[in-house]
């Protein structure tokens, strides 16, 4: 039987990276970054594509990234925050893992963004206004796919992961325990 893939949601800074090496870390899955994989394989940052394609340059990078990597099993895997924006990523996105939307806060995600400098879409005005232009736009696709959502305001990312993986279990998503060293080493 494989593994499902657990495949994180949300917008930009939410905290999908951290809690999504902590969640493959309890699982024993590999982590992939999308964002990190697509800068590999063009050998150059996200805003240099931003700069260099446009938006719909990276978008088609994305999407290509997106359809190779869940196609593995075993994954847990942190998205952009525009990776829902083609009905194509969407699709997959449900159709190939188990779909975990992480929410914050406006004020938590600009706090989180003040001295970011690599996030091309945080360039094109005041941050707090482009954040809830974003949350807008991408807040129904998001809900469209997700088949669990989680507030990651004032919690800690160990914390968050471990209440995700407990969730999935419930639910049924998930059915194998926690690596042994991970749940060890877990404990409070």
């Amino acid at each position: 039987m494989s593994k499902p893939n657990i495949i994180l949601i949300g917008l930009m800074a939410v905290g999908k990276s951290t809690v999504g090496r902590m969640l493959a870390n309890l699982l024993d899955y590999r982590f992939l970054d999308a964002d990190q994989v697509i800068e590999a394989r063009a050998g150059a940052p996200i805003p240099w594509i931003f700069d260099r394609e446009g938006e719909t340059g990276f978008r088609d990078r994305e999407q290509q990234v997106l359809d190779e990597v869940t196609r593995e099993s075993g994954i847990v895997l942190a998205t952009g925050g525009g990776a829902v924006l083609r009905p194509e990523n969407r699709a997959l996105l449900k159709e190939r893992g188990v779909v975990v939307l992480l929410e914050s806060s406006i004020d938590r995600l600009v706090d989180r963004t003040r001295r970011d400098t690599k996030r091309p879409l945080l360039r094109q005005g005041d941050p707090r206004e482009v954040l809830t232009r974003l949350a807008q736009e991408r807040g129904p696709l998001y809900a469209e796919i997700a088949q669990f959502r989680f507030m990651t305001d004032r919690r800690g990312p160990k914390s968050l992961a471990r209440d995700i993986v407990n969730r999935l279990r419930e639910a049924g998503a998930l059915t194998e325990p926690c690596a042994p060293d991970a749940a060890e080493s877990e404990q409070p």
